[in-house]
């Protein structure tokens, strides 16, 4: 065997692995280094690349190979000492040559930082609060309200003055301390009032303005205010109305319903279909406020001594997927801390525990699997596929496609909620 391993657990979650590596691979690096670096060096007497091995040795030291035989050797040295030794590493190790020498066994030792152990507490026959859901009559009435709301028209006000909830069109211009100020002036803007887009205490001084109304409002910057020049003074903005505009709603009736959602011929099916959305939306989050309990309890009864780089790569994840959250609201991550005065360390701090109780629920779920040798088959995967294909309205082969032809990713997917519903198939409602 050209590489022999041998794995010896120190203290928490750290280990040293050696890695002897026969002379005769070691040797095979060290050719393969000579034909890379020969191609480098010139030598009088001799065209580039054209220098003999023994003479390239006697002239720069068969030392000058090393670095690159051991970047040739050490990495698949590394995956095959892994394989050997049935460790799972969770960081880069930090490695030390201990022998180097042509002809010789290459022998290297890696500090590991390893998966930790988990001894499971109890996850069988775990409690749980049972929680009826039911959709009211005031429910159904509030959803179709707040769909009338978004079938609104803006219709411009004849008579009457500025309301909370009106949209007024106006011009502005913003001055502290006598001075115009940049970035504060707007033409023909369109303000949702009670919306909160302008500067708290703005819109409400609006409220009873009329139409072709010129006003002056006062204002306070926020202290937290994002542009810090700003932060914490007055101000004075000279306000033009030039429109009021409010909202017209639509009568609540057959049409109404069919042009809202075309499946359905009346009102009373739209009502019946909302009750069910709802009801069905009150129904999963009762389940995932169960599954969630219930994986709390399961984890907190592990003992598990987690290492720091799990949470932090956690953290790492959990700030990517906060990142793509923001993108889709049209926003960059710089553009989210420049608003909120949020910063890249504030949001990871606020998210540390959540990442903390994310690794030790997994950790738990991937000891419960283990332990019960529950086993994900072929006829889950394909199951999930096709679910997966109905929900996205796409075919099961574009689903796979999508993840790069290789169903793994999904399987340890599905793995963990192998392991979750296990631990919901054994407890007990109270």
């Amino acid at each position: 065997m050209s590489i022999v391993a041998k794995w010896d657990k120190k203290e928490g979650n750290e280990g040293e692995l050696t890695i002897n590596v026969s002379a005769e691979k070691f040797d095979e690096a060290l050719n393969e280094a000579y034909k890379k670096v020969v191609k480098t060096v010139t030598l009088p007497g001799f065209r580039k690349g054209r220098i003999p091995r023994n003479i390239f040795e006697n002239q720069f030291g068969v030392e000058s190979l090393y670095q690159d035989a051991v970047d040739i050797v050490l990495p698949t040295a590394y995956e095959a000492a892994i394989d050997q030794t049935e460790i799972f590493p969770i960081d880069q190790p930090a490695v030390d040559i201990e022998q180097i020498e042509k002809g010789k066994e290459l022998i290297f030792k890696a500090v590991v930082t390893v998966k930790p152990e988990v001894k499971l507490g109890e996850y069988k026959g775990l409690e749980y609060e049972a929680e009826e859901v039911d959709v009211t009559d005031e429910e159904v009435e509030t959803a179709l309200e707040d769909l009338r709301k978004g079938q609104a028209e803006l219709v411009l006000k004849e008579e009457g003055t500025v309301e909370d909830g009106d949209t007024a069109v106006i011009d502005f211009e913003g001055f502290i301390d006598g001075e115009a100020f940049e970035g504060g002036k707007g033409e023909n803007h369109s303000l949702e009032i009670g919306a909160g887009q302008f500067i708290p205490g703005f819109e409400e001084q609006l409220i009873g303005k009329s139409a072709n109304e010129d006003t002056e409002i006062q204002v306070t910057f926020p202290e937290d205010y994002q542009a810090s020049e700003f932060a914490g003074k007055e101000a004075t903005f000279k306000v033009t109305i030039h429109e009021i505009k409010q909202k017209e709603l639509p009568e609540l009736d057959d049409d109404f319903a069919q042009d809202v959602d075309e499946e359905v011929e009346t009102l009373a099916e739209l009502k019946e279909k909302k009750k069910e959305e709802l009801l069905s939306n009150k129904e999963l989050a009762a389940d995932n406020k169960k599954r969630e309990s219930l994986l709390l309890k399961a984890s907190e009864n592990a003992e598990i001594d987690i290492p720091e780089v799990m949470v932090e790569t956690e953290l790492g994840n959990m700030l990517q997927e906060f990142e793509q959250r923001i993108q889709m609201q049209g926003m960059t991550l710089e553009n989210y801390y420049q608003f909120s005065g949020e910063t890249e360390e504030g949001i990871r701090e606020q998210m540390k525990e959540d990442a903390l109780k994310r690794v030790k629920s997994n950790l738990t779920l991937e000891a419960i699997l283990e332990a019960e040798e529950l086993e994900v088959e072929e006829a889950d995967i394909d199951a999930e596929l096709e679910e997966m294909a109905k929900m996205y309205s796409m075919e099961k082969e574009q689903i796979l496609g999508m993840l790069g032809g290789n169903a793994d990713v999904l399987k340890e997917d599905l793995k963990i909620k192998k392991a979750m519903n296990f631990i919901v198939e054994q407890a007990k409602a109270i």
